[in-house]
């Protein structure tokens, strides 16, 4: 698999293919976590944003929630993540009926995006990064979009068929 990533207008290095992602437990809903050790044995693509409700980011991630199930027929999980709270995630997720979980990398604030290189000092917000992070926990694929453009989904496609070829031609 070509190992993609890159800084283009970002400040963060994402975490490059082949080193292990690192571990986590975020806030997905009031009173619920989701953590790294839930997807054991399962492919995840983590999508890190800026922020909940800007253009860029409603449109990357209503793209995603489209794409889902071709992700899910390549054996992934998808869960987006940025700087916003619990309660920000739920009112951007049920507006855009938004079928994944979102994670609040809140308190403290951009901790988990700075251990995948993904953080924004300048800004105080996530960069827009995706990773694809295989059962066994090393991450496979990752990329940092400029955050104004949002980086699509054909990359994930490529790094999930790279990963698991088999279902690519079924």
């Amino acid at each position: 698999m070509n190992d993609h990533y890159g800084t283009n207008e970002g400040e963060g290095k994402a975490l490059p293919a082949g080193e292990r992602a690192p571990a986590f437990s975020l806030a997905s809903k009031p009173g619920e976590r989701v953590s790294l050790s839930d997807f054991r044995g399962r492919t995840l693509i983590l999508a890190f944003y800026p922020a909940d409700w800007s253009p860029v980011c409603s449109d990357q991630m209503a793209l995603y929630n489209e794409v889902l199930p071709e992700f899910r027929r390549h054996g992934a999980e998808l869960v987006g993540i940025s700087v916003d709270g619990v309660w920000c995630h739920a009112a951007f997720a049920n507006q855009r009926k938004l079928r994944f979980p979102l994670l609040a990398d809140f308190e403290p604030k951009g901790a988990m995006a700075r251990a995948y290189g993904a953080y924004r000092e300048s800004d105080g917000f996530c960069e827009r990064a995706l990773f694809v992070i295989d059962g066994e926990g090393v991450i496979r694929w990752s990329y940092i979009s400029p955050v104004d453009v949002s980086p699509g989904a054909d990359g994930i496609l490529a790094a999930l068929e790279a990963l698991h070829p088999q279902e690519s031609k079924s």
